[in-house]
């Protein structure tokens, strides 16, 4: 793809991506799609909240 380019290791492996700014502007939306679904795969195994907790948590600091 035009403006993607893709870092590899010494055994050509992938291992990091290159996006060029004007690309990252036409596919912004895109992009921070695709960020959150790896945020969120990161972390997928954190300890769990309940709602109930995060509202309280949320009441106390002034935020809810």
């Amino acid at each position: 793809m035009k403006g993607i380019s893709f870092l590899t290791d010494s055994s050509n492996k992938k291992v990091a991506v290159q996006i060029d700014l004007k690309t990252l502007d036409r596919f912004e939306s895109e992009i921070e799609d695709l960020l959150d679904v790896i945020i969120a795969e990161s972390r997928k195994d954190e300890p769990k909240k309940s709602w109930s907790e995060v509202k309280k948590n949320l009441k106390r600091k002034g935020k809810l």
